[in-house]
Order: structure tokens, then C-alpha cells, then sequence
């Protein structure tokens, strides 16, 4: 299947007839011929610097906004490891270099940037320097570019009133086998406005009585709840890449918003393919921070979870004032053959190579209230609301 860049718009998806919404065909991410060089690797004076540039995926920020004004992310990983090691991000200029950036060496290892991936168009060319620091040299990197990361593949920046037909709804009954009896997608959950996709848990002023949802604890009765849920099954999938969406979190428990992609052809026992839930969000005051990101995949018959809780997850905020249900974050899943990493801003924040996923993958987002969940927050504080400014995806087809 081509891909497709989604131009216009987004809304209460699938009300209206595809005549009334469009989209533009866009070529696919092979039309290019050039190799790109958008990592690099040095050793000198007995160190070693990786260097690796990825596209636009670092937009924290209160309102909506342009995703070709997001930065490119430069990670520079240094080794010795000397955490507090200032390191400086350089910029090609004609044949000199430029300053463009600072930061300093955390434990992990890496020194991460935000910068330009365009200039006027074209690619643009960063090395970085590490400084003399506690007995080792100061030293340069090569260079890497951003050729590979000049033109996204899918962009969808939720514009209009209406959901593009690139996206479907998903989930439209109730499924107790997937520990939603008391909850289903609905269009009525599903808003296109201001530039952003509203994804919401609503009452279903439509059904009668009352649900009693379970949990290992306890059971309660609540009102029957829409969710929304929609996917681009059908209409965009990819293999390998990055994917990446700026997105503001629901606040309360009781629900959880999540980006995540699931295999064409499902995920099955047998399936090359496996679910990869890039982030989800159980909301602000969660115990263990609220956010997660997971694989799941089969080992025979039997379904594995693969993943966790991110840990210290407020280190991924840019102030005491931020949050995220109080401003858009960019999360995005670098997707190889033999490697998935997520990020929050260009930030890792945990990588895997024990199941990568072979098979097509197609684009979710939700804000789903499972049974589990739903019965620990009351009916009164509905409606809850997750909100989608853009998704992109930028396609790395292999040979």
C-alpha cells in the first residue's frame, strides 16, 4: 500500500461522505536515491562518540501548533561515561562550523539536542564536541545529517472539522473479552476543532441501568461509557521508521490515553507481528507516574507483555510547571529490524530488541476506559478529554 500524507482535516469521523473530506497522494519513501548518513560513529583519544540525528519529533508546549515548526532531535552518546560533561551540537555553515547548541552528559551516557532539520528546504549537517573534561581530550565527531528526515511520509495535523477517512473507528461494542463491558468507541467520543483531534470518555446517555465493573479488588456500578477510539486500519500502515505524535494527556485516573499501532492481519499466535503501545497515560497523581510503554506478542499460544512503567517520568517534563495534562509532548517509537526505541522529545526512555515486530503496522490513538479502571473514578467526573495536535510517520524501508 503507498502511503499517504493526510493534508486536511480531521473530525467526528466517518459522519460524512468521503466526497466532503480529503486527502493528497504522496509518494512513497523510497522516490529517493540518496543514502542518507543520519548517524555517525568516532573514536579518538580513546573515546567513542555516536552520533544520530532523527526527525522533527521534540514540540513540548501549551497550544497547538505547526508540526514543521517541531525540532529534529540530535542524541550524542559519549563513552567513558563522565556525567556533567559539556557537549556542544554544531551546525555545517558553508565550510565552517557553527555553534547551535549545549548540554551536558547524563548518566545514560547520551547528550541530547533540538535543532532544525531543514534549512531553506535542504538537509543540514551537525557533528558535536565533547570538551576536555576530567583527564580526557576534548573531541569532535563526524558528521550526520538529515536527508532521511526532510519529508515525512504520513502527516495528519488534524485541521477542519472533519477526521480525515484515513482514520476509522474502532471498538463500537461492548467487549467484555477485551475488559471493556461498560465501555465502546462511539463517533459521539470523537471531535475535530481548533487544530487538534479531541479523543473523550462520555456517558452513553443511550443505554439503560447501570454497568458493574470488576477489578482484583472490588466491584462498583457506574454509566455505561463512549470512548474514543479510532485507527488507520485500512487506510495507512508502514514497516520501520518513526512514528511520532504530539499529544496532551487526559488528568484523571480512571481511564488512559495511548498512541500505539498494531500488525496488519492482527496479533496472533504465529503473527510476525506484535502490538507496540508506544505510550500510555493512566493519569496525573498515578503512584507510579502514569506513564508506560510495552510490547505484546506471542510465545506460542500464550500472550506476552513485554515493557513497563517509565520510570521517574517527571525527568521527561521541562519545568516543575509543565505536565502532561497540562501541555503537549511529542512521543515517538524509532522502529528497525532489530531495534524499537521510544522517546518523549528525543528523550529515550527505554529501547528493545527481544521482539520487533516484522509485520506492517497501522497507527491507533485512544482514550480508552477499561472495566478495570473505569470503576475507580466516578461518573461525576466525566467528561475526560485526551487531545492530538499531529502524527507523523517517517518511513526507513529496508532492502
Amino acid at each position: 500500500m503507498s502511503a499517504r500524507r493526510v493534508l486536511a482535516g480531521s473530525a467526528v469521523a466517518l459522519l460524512l461522505p468521503a466526497s466532503l473530506l480529503l486527502t493528497v497522494e504522496t509518494g512513497s519513501a523510497t522516490d529517493s536515491a540518496a543514502k542518507p548518513a543520519s548517524t555517525s560513529v568516532t573514536k579518538k583519544a580513546g573515546q567513542k562518540i555516536s552520533v544520530e540525528v532523527l526527525p522533527q519529533i521534540v514540540q513540548q508546549g501549551k497550544r497547538t501548533a505547526s508540526a514543521d515548526s517541531a525540532k529534529g532531535a540530535v542524541t550524542a552518546t559519549i563513552k567513558p561515561v563522565k556525567v556533567g560533561r559539556k557537549v556542544v551540537l554544531e551546525r555545517l555553515v558553508g565550510t565552517s562550523w557553527k555553534k547551535v547548541g549545549t548540554a551536558k552528559q547524563e548518566k545514560s551516557g547520551d547528550a541530547n539536542f533540538k535543532a532544525a532539520v531543514s534549512s531553506g528546504g535542504a538537509a543540514v549537517t551537525y557533528r558535536v564536541t565533547a570538551q576536555k573534561f576530567k583527564g580526557l581530550k576534548k573531541v569532535s565527531s563526524t558528521s550526520a545529517d538529515t536527508t532521511q528526515w526532510l519529508t515525512p511520509t504520513f502527516t495528519d495535523e488534524f485541521s477542519g472539522s472533519t477526521l480525515s477517512p484515513v482514520w476509522n473507528m474502532r471498538g463500537q461494542k461492548y467487549e467484555p473479552q477485551s475488559k471493556r463491558k461498560c465501555s465502546k468507541g462511539d463517533p459521539k467520543a470523537v471531535k475535530v476543532g481548533s487544530g487538534a483531534l479531541r479523543l473523550s470518555v462520555i456517558k452513553d446517555k443511550s443505554a439503560k441501568g447501570k454497568c458493574k465493573a470488576t477489578s482484583r479488588k472490588m466491584k462498583k456500578k457506574i454509566s455505561y461509557r463512549l470512548n474514543g477510539h479510532v485507527g488507520t486500519e485500512g487506510g495507512f500502515d508502514f514497516r520501520y521508521g518513526v512514528a511520532a505524535a504530539r499529544v496532551k494527556m487526559h488528568k484523571s485516573q480512571g481511564q488512559h490515553s495511548s498512541f500505539w499501532s498494531q500488525p496488519v492481519g492482527g496479533n496472533g499466535p504465529g503473527s510476525d507481528g506484535h502490538e507496540i503501545d508506544i505510550i500510555e497515560y493512566f493519569g496525573d497523581k498515578h503512584p507510579q507516574g502514569g506513564l508506560t510503554s510495552f510490547i505484546h506478542w506471542y510465545k506460542g499460544k500464550r500472550l506476552i507483555k513485554t515493557g513497563s512503567w517509565i520510570k521517574d517520568s517527571k525527568s521527561y517534563l521541562t519545568n516543575k510547571k509543565d505536565g502532561w495534562s497540562k501541555n503537549y509532548h511529542v512521543f515517538s517509537v524509532q522502529w528497525t529490524p532489530r531495534t524499537i526505541i521510544f522517546r518523549i522529545d528525543g528523550k529515550e526512555t527505554w529501547r528493545t530488541s527481544a521482539r520487533v515486530s516484522k509485520a506492517r503496522q497501522y497507527l491507533i490513538l485512544s482514550l480508552l476506559a477499561s472495566d478495570y479502571e473505569a470503576l475507580e473514578m466516578s461518573d461525576k467526573k466525566l467528561p475526560q478529554h485526551m487531545y492530538v495536535d499531529w502524527v507523523r510517520v517517517w518511513e526507513t524501508p529496508q532492502p
